[in-house]
């Protein structure tokens, strides 16, 4: 053989093993996963600039809106802290995790059920969490594993900040309610940073910049705007107490309303305007505070140059009823309570839309693990990938919402226009609201003959697929 022949043939050979390992990375590249930055939000219901409310700052989070797909009509499963983040991140219904109140742990009742996390975890990601994403009591847990599950995660922070530090200085004007169920407040001195939710902003930027070379989950979970409503007080003087706006009130508005719907008794616990006033200022300022630490983060995942191969979802557990129906706070299945802020922000994908269909925070779970290509067994949500890629696809699944009342069960289905709820199987009242034509919830349409075939058809609907997940 010629050293002509020989040297083409060497040429020729190592051409195609460049060739091959060229498309050996180009195909790496291809499949180099996703990271998810998964952000949740304690307590926090739609009074966001971008769903808007012209009222409350939320400049950093309606900038995530503009660069993703905002869900106007999304809904928790259960409007109580712990059955609505076990359900969300087991991926079942709170009739199958059996999880109706905060005291119990979901693996006593699915003992081998892969949680959310635990999925990415199981399939090489570093998966971490950064305070509260599985329940804790707020504010007796801050600084504890709470109600965590440890198998979900590679590694767990648990910030304690000046907020819990401090909790005697909190006022409170129901203190015949513990802090984490009262109107309680405080304007803190202090940096941001100091706060409990300033520190989980801290450490989240700390993984991130320590795992940004690696396919990562990580779980950001803000306590406020939880009660006690405690931020620094720069945050309190964004907001003129003698501005805010009460919630729109109408005579005789409960006459129409089961017993069993109601959480708040007295209406507004007895509070004045005054303190009503101060309670909704406090509320609000929270919600900046809160929305300035998802803004660290995300101005930190922009200087690592990860926003182009991370996934970013926010989501709130359930909504919170600021004096509508003289009821505060949540555990109850009006829409204030049920409806939550979702927004999805896919790499690459459509930016600064809104969908309207109605979903609920069951479906992420299914929508991350198509969107990273993995798999898991037992979901009862359903993807929201179609709606990533067109908000107004077609989409014909309700939202199913229920709560536990004493020893009866309160359950609603909201389709995009009606909610109708049935209290221990209607026998303890029934409530249906036009929610096109009757945002506030002020008449209950339920009784009303014109209505007998709406009535009939939601309730079968309720009947048929509200405990089964199977519509």
């Amino acid at each position: 053989m010629s050293i002509h022949h020989k040297t083409t043939k060497s040429l020729l050979i190592a051409f195609m093993i460049t060739g091959s390992l060229l498309q050996t990375y180009t195909v790496q590249a291809q499949q180099k996963k996703y990271n998810v930055l998964f952000i949740a939000v304690d307590d926090l219901n739609n009074y966001l600039g971008c769903y808007g409310n012209t009222a409350v700052k939320s400049p950093n989070i309606d900038k995530l809106a503009q660069n993703g797909v905002k869900f106007d009509k999304a809904y928790t499963q259960f409007p109580l802290c712990s059955p609505s983040r076990s359900s969300l991140l087991t991926g079942r219904r709170p009739d199958v995790t059996g999880i109706y109140e905060l005291q119990t742990h979901f693996r006593k009742n699915l003992p081998d059920v892969v949680t959310l996390p635990q999925l990415f975890k199981n399939n090489n990601y570093f998966s971490a969490r950064v305070g509260k994403i599985f329940h804790y009591g707020v504010p007796g847990q801050i600084g504890t594993n709470g109600l965590d599950d440890s198998v979900s995660w590679n590694l767990r922070v648990n910030p304690k900040g000046r907020d819990k530090v401090n909790e005697a200085s909190i006022k409170n004007v129901t203190p015949d309610r513990q802090l984490g169920s009262a109107l309680s407040w405080r304007a803190d001195e202090g940096t941001d940073e100091e706060q409990t939710d300033g520190l989980i902003a801290t450490e989240a930027i700390r993984i991130l910049e320590e795992k940004k070379n690696e396919p990562f989950f990580l779980a950001v979970g803000f306590f406020r705007p939880h009660t006690p409503y405690v931020a620094p007080k720069k945050y309190f003087d964004l907001y003129d107490p003698g501005k805010i706006q009460l919630a729109k009130e109408k005579e005789n508005d409960l006459a129409d309303v089961p017993e069993a719907a109601l959480f708040t008794k007295p209406s507004h616990w007895g509070l004045g305007e005054a303190d009503r006033r101060d309670a909704q200022r406090a509320y609000y300022a929270v919600i900046s505070f809160m929305d300035a630490q998802v803004g660290r983060v995300l101005d930190a995942l922009d200087r690592l140059k990860l926003r182009d191969n991370t996934i970013i979802v926010l989501w709130s557990d359930h909504g919170y009823n600021l004096g509508q129906h003289g009821q505060w706070m949540k555990q109850s299945l009006f829409e204030n309570s049920a409806r939550v802020p979702l927004i999805i922000a896919v790499p690459d994908g459509l930016k600064g839309k809104s969908s309207g269909r109605t979903v609920e925070l069951l479906d992420i779970y299914p929508t991350l693990t198509e969107l990273t290509g993995l798999t898991a067994e037992g979901l009862q949500g359903k993807s929201l990938t179609p709606l990533l890629k067109n908000p107004e696809a077609a989409w014909t699944r309700p939202a199913y919402t229920q709560v536990k009342r004493d020893k009866i069960m309160g359950r609603s289905v909201r389709t995009e226009r009606w909610r109708y709820t049935e209290w221990d199987e209607g026998k303890a009242g029934v409530e249906l609201y036009d929610e096109k034509n009757d945002a506030d919830e002020f008449t209950n349409l339920s009784s009303d003959p014109k209505y007998t075939s709406t009535v009939k058809e939601l309730a079968a609907l309720l009947h048929k697929n509200g405990n089964t997940g199977t519509n």
